[in-house]
């Protein structure tokens, strides 16, 4: 889901200056990674399997990431940067922020990578000392910061009646979105990501309107 609160504005780690050839070389790791983190979790996937996949040594792969947990912060980082750039210079208000929640989920439909990633390493996060749970607690929050906010905005502006609980409507929203990918996931053919999300929220809005 795109937002410009759950996810930061900027990598974490920074990019350090490289030359070309180093920063093609960087990013094919982090591409490599990105692909073996959503196949197998980060807790079963190995430097020794990401090295060997790009050619390189486990010291080779931690001259440009240092750590393995470096190496999921900045995949989720790549991933964060999609969201942003999906997301355009600043997101929409109101009703038009939930229709924009229907374009995201048509747009995921494209990106099964990115889906896969998500739905494997949020899943994982709530493990005991796993790297990610910090980053997918804010990320949540922030989500349901978001929707709610939309929501509200939607009610001052006379778009919808003011008797909802829009703590619970957010996290309920987000909680289908996340279900539908992880069934879209294991059946993508019995599983319209954006028409299901649409009727949700059509529902939901249905019951919000006034008269």
């Amino acid at each position: 889901m795109s937002t410009d609160k759950a996810a930061p504005t900027a990598p974490r780690t920074g990019r350090r200056d490289r030359s070309p050839a180093a920063q093609e070389r960087h990013d094919e790791i982090l591409g490599i990674a990105m692909e073996t983190f959503a196949a197998r979790g980060y807790g079963k996937a190995s430097l020794a399997e990401i090295a060997d996949r790009a050619g390189l040594t486990q010291a080779g792969v931690l001259h440009y990431f240092h750590s393995k947990a470096n190496l999921l912060t900045e995949v989720l980082d790549l991933r964060d940067a999609t969201d942003i750039a999906d997301l355009g210079p600043e997101r929409p208000r109101g009703l038009a922020f939930l229709r924009h929640l229907v374009d995201t989920a048509r747009r995921n439909a494209e990106r099964e990578g990115i889906v896969r990633l998500y739905a494997v390493l949020s899943a994982e996060s709530v493990t005991d000392d796993h790297p990610a749970q910090s980053y997918f607690r804010n990320r949540y929050a922030g989500l349901r910061d978001l929707v709610a906010e939309a929501l509200t905005e939607a009610c001052a502006r006379g778009e919808t009646s003011e008797d909802l609980d829009v703590r619970g409507a957010a996290g309920a929203i987000v909680a289908v979105m996340d279900g539908l990918q992880v069934q879209w996931l294991l059946d993508p053919g019995a599983v319209d990501m954006a028409a299901s999300t649409d009727g949700v929220i059509e529902a939901l809005l249905a019951s919000m309107r006034k008269g």
